[in-house]
């Protein structure tokens, strides 16, 4: 009797894990799992991202324990990122069978697990669901459309889901709002970034500085957008010390473009490798504004309360214009940056407040409502 109580109860979980964004969305779900006698979390990592300061790095920060399973996809087109990440996944599904495979946020190892799962008959779980940006321009846009529509229980970080989740028919009972697990992990390793104090170990005052990050297509992959980005920075470090941790594809663009060596020649720039997570918070909390045009650094600065420039025609994250400090901004217009900034510098922030359910327990919440799944 006892091991059929068991069998029925005790659920083994997929958690998937694929690119950068992706390791502070999984490192609290997974802490949260190891609170339950009848939950084995399994973290797989796809490796779509492969360069080791994008992905080893957070796992240890983040404590994350090695993955069960590392299906070593590496780079490719979208297609063949994508087709690679379902083939390799379908095989360790069909070896373990899991109850539940948890994706997270919106690349592409995202909709491919969840894609093989539901082909498989197996329920998905879908962290940071119902987000919007309404522009199908974006392989992100695509990705989070077709896992929503597929997964059977949705968890949302921001009312903006609500809304969108209902208008394209996702029943309630699927839909929970539980807060944002990118905030979990902030406030669970806040201190530990303040102790480390990255900022003060490269000569940086607090609030002395901008910070910068751009890695976009639709920024950094042509000529115009990338001396764009130069102006920016050139006219920003009049005013203070630009801090750039650049990006792979970043770099390589600039050199593709033969701007390395333009960039290289601004005065007042500091050029750092990519950071690892507990080095970039230090470094963002810090900032007196941070330009970007990521999606979890507007939830980042928004919780730090952080000015924040944000360099997107539309964001998924409405909550951080409407109730954070993010500012969007559709071009990348240099003049137009450095009126904010001037502002920004001037005391003339944006005011800004905690969106609902940030409070770090977002990972407990999911937790409580998959244990209790029959």
């Amino acid at each position: 009797m006892w091991d059929s109580l068991y069998s029925r109860f005790y659920m083994k979980i997929f958690c998937i894990a694929g690119a950068r964004p992706n390791f502070m969305k999984i490192a609290p779900l997974h802490r949260a799992f190891q609170q339950y006698s009848n939950i084995e979390s399994k973290i797989v990592h796809t490796g779509q991202h492969y360069d080791s300061r994008m992905s080893d790095v957070f796992f240890q920060q983040l404590e994350i324990p090695e993955p069960a399973y590392h299906l070593g996809i590496g780079g490719g087109s979208h297609t063949q990122q994508t087709a690679r990440i379902m083939l390799e996944f379908e095989k360790i599904v069909e070896a373990e069978r899991p109850d539940l495979v948890l994706v997270v946020g919106d690349v592409n190892s995202t909709v491919a697990c969840a894609l093989v799962a539901s082909k498989m008959q197996i329920p998905v779980a879908h962290v940071e669901a119902g987000l919007r940006s309404g522009d199908r321009t974006m392989p992100e846009e695509i990705n989070r459309i077709l896992t929503d529509s597929i997964s059977d229980h949705l968890f949302v970080t921001e009312y903006a889901g609500l809304v969108n989740l209902a208008k394209e028919g996702i029943p309630d009972r699927k839909v929970h709002f539980v807060g944002n697990c990118m905030i979990d992990s902030l406030i669970h390793f806040r201190q530990k970034a303040t102790q480390a104090d990255t900022a003060a170990s490269m000569g940086l005052a607090p609030k002395s500085y901008v910070l910068m990050t751009m890695h976009r297509p639709s920024n950094v992959d042509f000529q115009v957008g990338l001396e764009a980005i130069l102006d920016m920075i050139e006219g920003a470090a009049r005013h203070k010390k630009v801090v750039l941790p650049i990006h792979p594809r970043t770099r390589n663009n600039f050199e593709k473009f033969g701007l390395k060596a333009r960039l290289e020649s601004i005065q007042n720039v500091q050029i750092l490798e990519p950071q690892g997570y507990l080095e970039f918070l230090n470094l963002m909390e810090n900032a007196a504004a941070v330009l970007t045009d990521s999606g979890g650094i507007q939830e980042e600065t928004t919780y730090l309360q952080v000015p924040c420039l944000t360099f997107r025609a539309s964001t998924e994250r409405p909550v951080t214009v409407e109730l954070g400090t993010n500012i969007l901004l559709a071009e990348l217009d240099p003049a137009l940056a450095l009126m904010h900034l001037e502002h920004i510098f001037s005391g003339k922030t944006k005011p800004g407040t905690v969106p609902p359910l940030w409070d770090g327990r977002a990972g407990e919440r999911i937790a409580q409502i998959l244990s209790d799944v029959p």
